[in-house]
């Protein structure tokens, strides 16, 4: 079986783990899909986090598809909690950058679309 690990980053807010628990949902992986504002995402796992709707700690998670295990690596997209999401990217083999459809791409955004 061959292993995939795919970062998924963003500004924050943008909706890296909703796009997360969109993944685990659709791949089977999950029966309910988890929502960031009840607190009940796989990745948000800290108090603190549920307590704030954003993700604080890079959390992986992981589905299976055909052949693969896909590694989900939630990052977090709060500026505070930057240096998190660099440090797992040496270990990715791929990336999606989730931009905003209202927000737009933020400083956060080209930060960390150089870094890849």
């Amino acid at each position: 079986m061959k292993i995939i690990n795919i970062g998924i980053l963003a500004h924050v807010d943008a909706g890296k783990t909703t796009l997360t628990e969109s993944l685990l949902y659709t791949s089977g992986a999950i029966a309910e899909q988890g929502n960031v504002d009840k607190g009940t995402t796989r990745t948000d796992t800290m108090i603190l986090e549920r307590q704030r709707g954003i993700t604080i700690q890079t959390a992986v998670t992981s589905f299976y598809w055909n052949d693969y295990k896909i590694n989900i690596v939630d990052t977090p997209g709060h500026m505070d909690f930057l240096t998190e999401a660099y440090r797992s990217l040496s270990v990715l083999d791929g990336a999606v950058l989730v931009i905003s459809a209202k927000d737009g791409v933020q400083a956060q955004t080209r930060i960390l679309f150089h870094a890849l």
